[in-house]
């Protein structure tokens, strides 16, 4: 008899523990949850991700680890795994590009930078929300984007500086489907590049009201042996009246050139 009062008791004991410990796991995921700011929303329920955001990163000179040089400022890369799976094939053409960066890269050529690049030039950018349609209006060249919501691609092939970009949304996150390029363009100054056949689908995660997650995950069998991604924070610009400038881009040929020079002041 003692015996199984013993057993009872532990029993009970047990199931008072593993209570315990259970309101003690929801209490702490409550505070969590409390304690992450909410995010705002659109009038449709959406996560709003409109205004003006920025990186904070160095992705636009490489988008591998680098070291600071005479090209730009060091940084830690973007790239998840820090490595670019290149073909064999690919690789004399990538080296060739680093060679040529400062006249062949369409930065230097003040040209469209392409998706995903064009999301982390170093300079501000704009996002419009609406149901039918995200645009965006980067400061950079005064480049644009317009994201089509629930609708498909053009037939092919075609052949554009920034793409065709269809969106969709998977929960809170924004997914867009972008592909027809042109391969005029690279994802960075070290001459990184991809082929037309390239497909990106990129993601936009709202972290809170302040920082956006941007994931772009990169498919191009012609240069690369696998799919790829990169990551990185876009943070909103919170500042009193900021606002996107004119940006009148300067190639770098005509600055060698020395085209840029005033004009010598004829006789008077």
């Amino acid at each position: 008899m003692r015996t199984r009062i013993q057993l009872v008791a532990l029993a009970a004991g047990a199931a008072v523990v593993a209570s315990g410990l259970a309101l003690g796991a929801a209490g702490q995921q409550a505070g969590t949850a409390a304690a992450r700011p909410a995010i705002s929303r659109t009038a449709d329920g959406k996560p709003d991700l409109s205004g003006i955001w920025a990186v904070m990163n160095t992705a636009n000179w490489n988008i591998l680890p680098h070291a600071a040089s005479a090209d730009g400022p060091g940084g830690r890369g973007v790239v998840v795994g820090d490595e670019l799976p290149y073909v064999p094939s690919a690789l004399a053409k990538q080296r060739e590009n680093y060679r040529t960066r400062t006249t062949a890269d369409t930065d230097m050529r003040c040209l469209l930078p392409g998706v995903p690049r064009v999301m982390y030039e170093p300079y501000p950018f704009e996002i419009f929300q609406t149901p039918g349609v995200v645009r965006m209006a980067f400061e950079y060249v005064h480049a644009t984007r317009n994201i089509y919501m629930n609708s498909p691609h053009p037939k092919g092939p075609i052949e554009w500086w920034m793409g065709d970009s269809r969106g969709s949304w998977q929960g809170d996150t924004l997914v867009v489907d972008a592909m027809h390029f042109s391969d005029d363009t690279w994802f960075d100054r070290a001459g990184n590049y991809h082929s037309t056949d390239m497909h990106v689908v990129e993601r936009y995660t709202l972290l809170d009201r302040d920082h956006l997650q941007y994931e772009a995950t990169i498919e191009d069998p012609k240069v690369f042996s696998r799919p790829w991604t990169m990551q990185m924070v876009l943070y909103r610009h919170v500042e009193q009246h900021f606002q996107l400038l004119e940006y009148d881009c300067i190639a770098f040929p005509d600055e060698a050139a020395g085209n840029l020079a005033p004009p010598t002041p004829g006789p008077q």
